[in-house]
Order: C-alpha cells, then structure tokens, then sequence
C-alpha cells in the first residue's frame, strides 16, 4: 500500500524499519498495552505485519513525514477478531513527541478511504482500549461510532475495548 496525505507518506513497512519502530514503541508511546516492546516484541510485531501484508494484501504502513522523512508511526489496515466475527480494523501508533498534531486522523482518514473506496469494503472498523480516549477522538472525527464492547486478555490483563464502526453509507 502506498498513500499520500498533505504531510504523510503510508509506504508498506519493511525490515529496513526495525530500528523506527523499536524508537517508537517505547513504554509512554505504547502504554494502552501495558508496556514497552522489547527488542524481540518490536521484531516480531514488525514480522507480523509483513506476514498480514503477504496473506491479505494489506497491513500496517510506516508513517513518514513528507517534509523529513522520518518514520513517526504506523498506520494501515488488518483483519481482527471481533465480536461475533473477523473485521478490517483500522490501527495507528504514533510516537509520543507526535501526538496531538493531528497525524493520526490524518492517516487514518486515508486508509478509512482507501479501505471503503479502492479496496471495496463496506464498513471498517476501531477496536480502541476504553482507557484510550486520544484514540477514540481520533475514531469520532474519522466518522465512527461505537457499535460494541468487547473484552481482550492481553499479558495476563482483561482489558475492555469499545468497537467503533463505519460504513460506505449511513444506518
């Protein structure tokens, strides 16, 4: 996948991105799951969405800011469990020094698009923490609504998600 934004590039990652993504999953960027990704974390998470990438076609994208280059997050699409079922969901990670600039929604309203435009979808979804409120404005103003609630045990930990759900037209 490759889109472009007004400040972003979303390019499909690759193992050249390893050492972006273990500066950006740190324990302040990461604290909805709990903790930092280790070295081994960082690799196998990265793994993962190569892997999704080769089965589906998609997966989460390095985020890089057109004016630098520099890697600041992930954003993309993936197939996750939820509720009765499995949904295309729409994730981001940005680091922290990044928040609150906007670059979330911005990445994630193109993949939104993306996914309900050139991929054909007809809804996708956000599986956020209950805890996360940052990442619930983000999926407000995308244009989703909560839709369920669902619980993860992640590390020994239940914690509780809010399902958030868009459509290609309006219920």
């Amino acid at each position: 996948m490759h889109l472009e934004t007004e400040r972003l590039i979303l390019r499909d990652l690759a193992p050249e991105d390893y050492d972006a993504l273990r500066r950006i999953m740190d324990v302040d960027t990461m604290w909805a799951y709990g903790h930092a990704f280790s070295d081994r974390d960082v690799a196998d998470w990265l793994a993962r969405q190569i892997s999704r990438r080769e089965i589906w076609g998609f997966s989460l994208c390095a985020v890089e800011l057109k004016a630098t280059g520099e890697v600041i997050g992930q954003c993309g699409l993936t197939v996750q469990d939820c509720l009765d079922g499995h949904v295309p969901e729409i994730g981001y990670v940005f680091s922290r020094e990044h928040w609150h600039h906007g670059y979330a929604t911005e990445a994630a309203a193109a993949v939104r698009d993306w996914a309900l435009g050139e991929l054909g979808v007809s809804e996708v979804y956000a599986i956020i923490r209950d805890v996360n409120q940052a990442s619930r404005r983000v999926a407000l103003r995308l244009g989703m609504r909560p839709c369920g609630v669902m619980m993860k045990h992640y590390r020994g930990m239940d914690m509780l998600h809010i399902v958030y759900r868009t459509q290609t037209h309006q219920e």
